[in-house]
């Protein structure tokens, strides 16, 4: 099959282009006695988008508009973007968002309400690209409204026995503050569902039963980030359990005959083509794996050993999640001759939400005294990365990744997670007594890494009186073994990008869609081997391997960041970029797979299998 570039017509947009440059040209005109007259207000304003806006951005990223004017966007480019307002109206969402699809104009709703002043946009699709509108003028009286933390934080229920039964069913469930529950599909009634928490050794079966609603499907439950034989990893089109069924998955929690290593990971539907859709419906909940006590790590602990989920949804008027899948790409092909077609279609598949839930709730907060806490923080959204920040600046202490303790804490000002990826931290909340800090997402400067990064609020900690505190700060930390010697030779490559045709797309591992029966690598148990991962797309990706936790060995040909030198599971892979990775293939031998996590990418073909063999 041969792949092009879609072509999109572009030419009778020129036409728009004048026309609507012309409109922000004031009439200078010549005044009675030969004087030049004064310009009017400018009133309407044009953004460009060119070919290549997702690298490049907005062409136009600053506009000015009169008051009651209008804004246009043009779209030359052969994706889809949004204009959407960073600030949020008093319910939560955007003030201003719309989606201009590629080859297309659109109007930027309600600018002519805005009240006069900058009002800084970005696209949803590709956060890297940013703007400002700026009203002048006689203007309307719509203000930004600051977020509005009106409802406590819930920390999931904990399951700590050797067998855990959770039943997958709809219930109601509180997520906004007010008005009614938002129904979602859930594990025992919750979302996240319970978290279940066990020491590494000790064996975990956890039996997840099928009560969906008729129309659900069969899942598939993985556990994320979890060393353990095929049949028990969530396999994407085998081992299903179907409606009004049950299955019995085996966690040993045991690697290469050792207990596993104190982990923070996550379990969530992994169904083929509908992993998206299962997971935005609410079917995520987090698993912690302990350590024994060691004699010095005075790590913070009981009610101050936070796991934190955030995530994204919308809603509608009445409080119940919208369904971004309704009018989904339509399939073409099947398995390896996948492809879509339609408007959302890739690279125009992300889910985003317009709200950022933490443990399930909007706009959460917490009372905590003015000691020092442990937040477990995972990023389970769909598509967004956030990068974390506290509202006076003080520090994150990184002590972890998803997958174990790093070698050495790291003092950081920001932490950036994409989908799939958790960082432990350590906050101390000393000095802060009656001030509310929030956690908020601020992406970093443009052209650096994390600019793709949401904008939001995310939660408020609201700082008590000083408490007796037990804990200390770390600095060296007890490590999980890591992989070596590593082989200096690259066993496999796996290129991540897009595949094109005039009527069809699909994400793609080295130029292929996923198919469950193809075998695309075969490492042999026992054996170390380093791979590398190469993004030749125009957008971020964050790639994730099962079966083994890995060791990073190089990102562009350099060492990996001190928080990068743990084990790890989840890797951003920016345009252009290369990540060299390394592990030892231990313990079982079958399929598992490697993919996108940025849910749609996965469903939509960017995912492949690799068989361990004897």
């Amino acid at each position: 099959m041969t792949w092009t570039l879609r072509s999109r017509p572009t030419a009778w947009l020129v036409g728009i282009v004048a026309c609507a440059m012309a409109l922000v040209i004031p009439d200078l005109g010549t005044a009675p006695g030969g004087r030049t007259a004064s310009a009017e207000p400018v009133r309407n304003a044009t953004i460009v988008i060119e070919e290549g806006g997702a690298r490049t951005g907005f062409a136009t990223p600053e506009v000015t508009v009169g008051g009651g004017g209008a804004v246009t966007v043009v779209n030359l480019d052969s994706m889809d973007h949004t204009v959407t307002s960073v600030a949020r109206a008093a319910d939560g969402t955007p003030v201003f968002d719309v989606r201009v699809p590629a080859g297309t104009s659109a109007t930027v709703p309600g600018v002519g309400t805005l009240a006069a002043g900058p009002w800084a946009f970005f696209c949803k699709l590709h956060p890297g690209m940013r703007g400002v509108i700026t009203v002048e003028g006689v203007a309307g009286g719509v203000e930004p409204v600051d977020t509005r933390f009106e409802q406590p934080l819930v920390v999931p229920a904990t399951r700590r026995g050797a067998d855990v039964r959770l039943v997958m069913r709809r219930a109601r469930v509180r997520v906004l503050p007010h008005g009614r529950r938002t129904a979602m599909w859930t594990y025992d009634g919750t979302y996240p569902g319970p978290t279940i928490k066990r020491r590494g050794g000790r064996g975990t079966e956890v039996t997840v039963v099928n009560r969906l609603p008729r129309g659900a499907g069969a899942m598939s439950t993985h556990l994320h980030g979890d060393h353990h034989a095929p049949a028990d990893d969530g396999q994407p089109t085998t081992h299903l359990v179907r409606r009004g069924g049950e299955r019995t998955y085996d966690y040993p929690l045991v690697v290469d005959g050792r207990p596993e290593p104190g982990s923070f990971f996550w379990y969530h539907d992994h169904r083929m083509d509908r992993t998206a859709r299962n997971n935005w419906r609410g079917l995520q909940g987090m698993f912690i794996v302990t350590d024994p006590p060691r004699r010095g790590l005075r790590l913070p602990t009981g009610r101050r050993d936070l796991p934190l989920m955030v995530s994204e949804r919308s809603f509608s008027a009445a409080n119940q999640l919208t369904d971004p899948f309704a009018h989904g790409p339509e399939m073409v092909g099947h398995h390896g001759e996948m492809a879509w077609s339609g408007p959302h279609a890739p690279p125009d598949d992300a889910t985003v939400g317009d709200k950022v839930l933490v443990n399930g709730r909007f706009a959460p907060y917490l009372d905590v005294s003015a000691t020092r806490y442990r937040l477990r923080l995972l990023n389970s959204s769909p598509f967004s990365s956030y990068n974390f920040t506290l509202s006076d600046g003080r520090p994150f202490l990184h002590i972890g990744t998803g997958s174990g303790l790093l070698p050495k804490a790291v003092v950081r000002s920001s932490v950036l997670l994409g989908p799939a990826q958790r960082a432990d931290v350590i906050v101390d909340f000393s000095g802060a007594t009656g001030q509310r800090l929030v956690l908020a997402s601020v992406p970093a400067a443009a052209g650096a890494t994390g600019d793709d990064a949401r904008e939001t609020s995310v939660m408020e900690f609201r700082v008590g009186a000083p408490a007796r505190d037990a804990s200390r700060l770390p600095s060296r930390l007890p490590s999980p073994e890591l992989v070596s010697p590593v082989p200096a030779k690259v066993s496999q490559t796996w290129t991540f990008g897009l595949e094109e045709s005039a009527h069809s797309s699909y994400w793609s591992i080295n130029g292929r869609a996923f198919d469950p029966g193809r075998v695309d690598h075969r490492p042999r148990l026992g054996t170390v081997e380093r791979w590398r991962f190469r993004n030749t797309s125009d957008v971020t990706h964050y790639v994730h391997i099962h079966a083994e936790q890995w060791r990073t060995l190089l990102r562009d040909g350099k060492r990996p960041p001190p928080w990068e030198r743990g084990l790890e599971d989840t890797w951003r892979l920016e345009p252009g970029e290369q990540v060299e990775v390394a592990a030892r293939f231990t313990d079982y031998t079958g399929p598992f797979m490697i993919h996108c996590h940025m849910l749609d990418h996965e469903d939509h073909g960017m995912m492949a299998r690799f068989d361990v063999v004897r």
